[in-house]
């Protein structure tokens, strides 16, 4: 990403980044545990908890704040 580009994002000092995880609820769960034992999250409780994508019949998501 060009640094003209990065400068037009808003983002303020205190926003926090997020991930998605969608999919079946044990593929969501896996990855969960997949980026905890990763150390990309310190704690599985930086997780939401598993919810019924609304946007995807069918599908689970949870996300990360980090």
């Amino acid at each position: 990403m060009s640094t003209e580009f990065s400068e037009l994002l808003p983002f303020s000092d205190g926003e926090k980044g997020q991930i998605w995880i969608i999919g079946s609820r044990e593929w969501v769960n896996h990855r969960i545990n997949e980026f905890y034992v990763k150390r990309i999250a310190t704690d599985r409780v930086q997780f939401t908890p598993i919810i019924p994508a609304p946007f995807a019949p069918g599908k689970f998501m949870s996300v990360l704040e980090q």
